[in-house]
């Protein structure tokens, strides 16, 4: 590893449990998502919109908890082809998560029966599956307000008092690669070279936080990493090629959250193959805007190394020819 990596390399080792801590299984802020809410029953078929509306007004004032923007969330949804009933699928659950950085999501659905309205909310931890739930009951000439307003309260003080059966604590860097080194066995590994473009959005780069964690990764499992921006790309088996983005998302007291998004292609250098593709968003919540984004970037680029590199392993061919 030449010494612009080595750096970086180090200063993230050092700092990484400082970050991990406010992100790990009882963490100050909370990324969150609210699915639509479904209607069911006879009568004012916009019921559910509206309380999924008003009930993400509500929760938007807990400092406590970070939203991720509905325009995001729709699009994810439709991309995926998943629905809010999809929700309580693990594996649909697990996969938002992992492309909206909402470690938590709330769907529901609204029940009219009668002259009674009800409001059922499940809250499910993206990572353990696990489910809880808060409910509201209320007139059906009641005020929707209150009604939504005092389901937000009993959500907001599910997650803050349970958080920590919804949230896993993220694993530590050694026993992921010891992971991965279990998963590669003794197979012969390609030569890499890593190059992931990097920005934060209104500020300047010092380091590239994604690249730098890709690169850790790849060395600690055994990988030989080429340097790109060296000129070696073309001795390399397999490309890995990416973009990474962070921005400001918000203010939370004296805590910054930032999003982050990572999108890495892998491919082989002699064919052109794209062997695979990956992307994560993860939320960062430090002190300042800068941790709190190489925070994120980190996370995500961790959680890639996790699934990518075992897909790089493959025999390579005893008569494979270097490109000049």
């Amino acid at each position: 590893m030449t010494n612009r990596l080595l750096i970086p390399c180090l200063l993230l080792m050092l700092v990484s449990g400082g970050l991990t801590r406010l992100s790990a299984a009882d963490p100050t802020v909370y990324p969150m998502a609210v699915f639509p809410f479904q209607q069911r029953g006879v009568g004012n078929s916009d019921l559910g919109e509206q309380v999924t509306v008003l009930l993400t007004a509500e929760l938007l004032e807990h400092p406590e908890l970070y939203l991720v923007e509905r325009e995001d969330l729709t699009k994810i949804l439709d991309e995926q082809t998943l629905n809010v009933s999809g929700m309580v699928d693990p594996n649909s659950a697990t996969k938002v998560g992992q492309l909206t950085g909402a470690r938590i999501l709330v769907a529901g659905s609204v029940l009219e029966t009668n002259d009674k309205l009800y409001v059922v909310a499940k809250v499910i931890g993206t990572e353990t599956s696990r489910v809880l739930g808060a409910s509201v009951k209320g007139k059906m000439d009641g005020d929707l307000d209150d009604l939504a307003g005092n389901l937000a309260k009993k959500v907001a003080r599910t997650v803050i008092d349970r958080g920590h059966e919804l949230i896993a604590d993220p694993p530590p860097r050694m026993d992921r690669i010891a992971d991965l080194k279990k998963a590669v066995g003794n197979q012969r590994l390609p030569d890499l070279s890593i190059d992931v473009r990097e920005r934060h959005v209104g500020q300047t780069t010092i380091d590239p936080a994604a690249e730098t964690e890709l690169t850790l990764y790849s060395t600690e499992v055994g990988f030989r990493v080429l340097e790109a921006r060296e000129g070696k790309q073309n001795d390399a088996d397999v490309l890995l090629i990416g973009e990474a983005i962070s921005e400001y998302a918000a203010r939370h007291g004296d805590l910054v959250s930032v999003k982050a998004r990572l999108e890495v292609k892998a491919v082989d250098q002699e064919s052109g193959q794209v062997i695979a593709i990956d992307r994560e968003v993860a939320i960062g919540v430090d002190l300042t805007e800068q941790i709190a984004g190489k925070s994120a970037l980190q996370h995500a680029a961790a959680s890639i190394a996790s699934r990518l590199l075992p897909k790089l392993v493959k025999p390579k061919h005893p008569n494979k020819k270097k490109k000049n």
